[in-house]
């Protein structure tokens, strides 16, 4: 089976990460890097072994050995870029948040829907071993019908402009939160009835952080905070009827640890060994190619979107709107 080419549009932190994780792959080759700065995407070429550098994204683009794209540039960038990709005839891997609004959202799925290339959302949780092992656990019964959650996550990043700057579309919510909004809904599912949310702004006006309560259709409850002010325990917690169970770093699984009624612990599953854990959507990108399909099983573009929404609903509680968003203030 041929290897899918893949390529890095853009060159910041998040853009190294997967050039080491894909350096260390192989099934899929290494190929390309592109950013507007030609010394920059050649260093980070050089650095993890790809085979070519661009000074722009387009020229990579251009490129017709390029298969699979992942966009690594700031969300607000992202349906231009996806755009750009697509128009390409490229495959796209998009990193978190998938887009700024789920109207963005919808007008970048069907564009690829039409053009049939596969765009897919990077958001790695949902595609990790230990993300079906959480699932499977909650089905079992071990510790009853789970009633409630509650995740947080935090990082200090309240000083980056990608976070305080609300042309970029900023904020912890977009950048961290949707991270214990994914973990809920592999836990808890998508059934929300009723949400209930409050934030801190910073002086530019987007969220440093949050406190959201989910409440779903069954009564069950998801409790869930997030900040870019300050790291956090980054830990998740189910309560069931019989017991309870800690999920270690809600944004790269580690381990779940079971406990019953009596705080014994009864239980202790650890995640398999792994590159970084970017891997697994990278894989799950090159086998959706592979097979011909459009999404991924993991994150299908109906979930992207619904997380989108859900996002949208929660800034717009706090009145909170971005400077180029589509739509009416209510």
């Amino acid at each position: 089976m041929k290897k899918i080419k893949f390529a890095i549009l853009g060159a910041g932190m998040i853009a190294n990460f997967l050039a080491e994780t894909v350096q260390k792959m192989d099934t899929v080759e290494a190929y390309a890097v592109a950013s507007r700065d030609l010394v920059r995407a050649q260093s980070m070429a050089d650095k993890y072994g790809f085979a070519k550098a661009y000074g722009s994204y387009q020229e990579m683009l251009d490129d017709p050995e390029v298969d699979l794209v992942y966009i690594a540039t700031p969300h607000s960038m992202h349906i231009e870029h996806a755009v750009q990709c697509l128009e390409a005839g490229k495959h796209v891997l998009c990193e978190k948040a998938f887009t700024v609004t789920a109207d963005e959202a919808r007008t970048i799925t069907k564009l690829a829907r039409e053009k049939k290339l596969l765009i897919t959302e990077a958001i790695w949780p949902r595609y990790m071993p230990m993300a079906k092992t959480l699932q499977d656990f909650c089905s079992s019964g071990k510790i009853g019908k789970i009633h409630s959650l509650a995740a947080n996550l935090g990082y200090p990043v309240s000083h980056i402009d990608r976070i305080t700057n609300p042309l970029l579309a900023g904020g912890a919510l977009l950048d961290i939160g949707v991270y214990t909004l994914t973990f809920a809904s592999i836990i808890m599912g998508d059934d929300i009835k009723d949400i209930t949310t409050t934030a801190v702004m910073n002086d530019n006006g987007v969220d440093m952080q949050s406190t959201t309560t989910l409440t779903y259709g069954d009564g069950r409850i998801s409790s869930l905070f997030c900040t870019a002010l300050g790291p956090t325990d980054r830990m998740g917690i189910l309560y069931g009827e019989t017991g309870y169970a800690i999920v270690e770093n809600i944004n790269n699984f580690e381990s779940l640890r079971v406990y019953n009624s009596a705080h014994k612990l009864i239980e202790q599953i650890d995640r398999p060994g792994q590159i970084t854990g970017y891997e697994y959507e990278v894989q799950a990108a090159a086998d959706a190619i592979h097979a011909g399909k459009l999404e991924c099983a993991d994150m299908p573009h109906e979930e992207t979107v619904f997380i989108m929404e859900l996002m949208d609903k929660i800034r717009h509680c706090w009145g909170m709107w971005y400077p180029n968003e589509n739509g009416l203030k209510q």
